[in-house]
């Protein structure tokens, strides 16, 4: 166990002295190359003018995700009338997305359980 510990504090050594000597040279790589995304100038104020940009933002795009929303739901209205020259094929790929769902959806659960299969943690 001694040997163990000993070997991953040799590697969490290594990888701090690497991270020293290489981590500025790799933010001012990174900040170079991504330039033309930084608002000048980057302070505390232009951060908060910009979550605030955002929010705003979304919530003025919320009238037209709703007409988007209302239209997929025509859509799956006039499948649903007409499902008699509904193909195999439309109905897997519905199946399948259906599958999906569920399976996120039971994946959610067991994160949320804190990855345990029979229950939450009292």
């Amino acid at each position: 166990m001694a040997s163990k510990l000993h070997q991953l504090q040799a590697k969490a050594c290594q990888a701090t002295q690497f991270v020293t000597k290489h981590g500025s040279v790799y933010y001012k790589q990174l900040m170079e190359q991504n330039k033309q995304y930084v608002k000048d100038p980057p302070t505390v104020e232009t951060c908060n003018e910009l979550s605030k940009q955002l929010f705003y933002t979304r919530l003025a795009s919320i009238p037209g995700r709703k007409e988007s929303f209302w239209k997929e739901v025509d859509y799956v209205k006039n499948m649903w009338k007409n499902r008699q020259e509904l193909k195999v094929e439309d109905a897997g790929i519905a199946a399948l997305f259906g599958f999906e769902c569920f399976a996120w959806f039971c994946a959610g659960e067991i994160v949320g359980r804190g990855f345990t299969f029979t229950g939450y943690y009292p």
